[in-house]
């Protein structure tokens, strides 16, 4: 009973981890139709910039509000001078783009912040929790990442569903012709939301650092198991996509502890093309897909 419950929490933990990464990727999908495969080193990037904070001697917090303040100039700054050139022409553009952008952040990170591998530090205690007596593997840190990923759902639902600010970066994904009639400034919606997915993108790269050794592909596999998050609970949808990083990590983390974890990406794998199959849309689709 004491490893089905250590089993379900540690997927709890890794859920939530997948299910940052994946808001940021359904944030910039909802406000620009863009898939962005450097969402990663992206937010690898500023993870060390936080870390450069913190190793000059000052504290975490002030390394953690330097890392999601850079995110939000280093997202803003990249749409103006290298997304904007390709936005209103062929999606696959744009897709290509953030893949040569996944490579050239990565080799940047090499050059200046080093290849080796470096301690990252966890504001919280790392030890697990006692529990009348009993050690659960849930600890501080992973409080406080629960925590922060449920508050940032939620921030991005009210900021969909109640603002105009939401409506009009959703206007400027769908139709930028239509939204330019209608007095919206599509290139500042569009500004947004890369500087916001930015930002929460960095984020998920602190709560996947804490604690953990970083270096400039410590992110790479998170790529993955966030876009299946994504695509299971549905790219359109924050709510789906909590849930499908919950999904996600309480399947891998059952299938690494009781069959085994050579198997966990086959399982990620599987689960993709389950879901891809029998519901497209992902399990929070709002409407359902049509064939022409």
């Amino acid at each position: 009973m004491q490893q089905f419950l250590n089993t379900a929490l540690t997927g709890l933990t890794l859920g939530m981890v997948y299910a940052a990464f994946a808001l940021a990727l359904v944030l910039i999908w909802r406000s620009t139709r863009i898939v962005n495969f450097a969402q990663a080193p992206m937010a690898m990037t500023t993870t060390f910039v936080a870390l450069v904070v913190i190793d000059a001697g000052f504290s975490y917090w002030l390394g953690f509000v330097a890392a999601l303040l850079s995110g939000l100039v280093l997202g803003a700054v990249l749409e103006r001078v290298v997304v904007r050139p390709v936005e209103g022409k062929a999606e696959i553009n744009a897709v290509i783009l953030t893949l040569g952008l996944f490579i050239v952040l990565h080799g940047l990170a090499a050059v200046v912040f080093g290849n080796r591998y470096r301690s990252f530090p966890a504001p919280f205690g790392l030890e697990g929790l006692s529990v009348g007596g009993t050690t659960i593997a849930l600890n501080g840190f992973g409080i406080f990442t629960i925590v922060s990923v449920l508050l940032v759902m939620a921030l991005l639902v009210a900021l969909f569903r109640f603002t105009d600010v939401g409506l009009r970066m959703r206007a400027s994904a769908f139709n930028q012709e239509v939204a330019r009639l209608l007095g919206v400034k599509v290139g500042s919606m569009l500004t947004l939301g890369w500087a916001l997915a930015s930002l929460v993108g960095s984020l998920a790269g602190l709560l996947i650092a804490g604690g953990s050794l970083v270096h400039p592909s410590y992110m790479d596999s998170v790529v993955v198991f966030g876009f299946v998050a994504a695509v299971l609970g549905g790219l359109d949808s924050p709510l789906g996509a909590v849930v499908g990083g919950l999904v996600l990590g309480l399947s891998l983390s059952f299938v690494s502890g009781y069959v085994g974890s050579q198997l966990v990406a086959l399982a990620a794998l599987v689960i993709l093309m389950l879901v891809l199959t029998l519901r497209p849309g992902g399990l929070f689709a709002q409407a359902p897909e049509r064939r022409v």
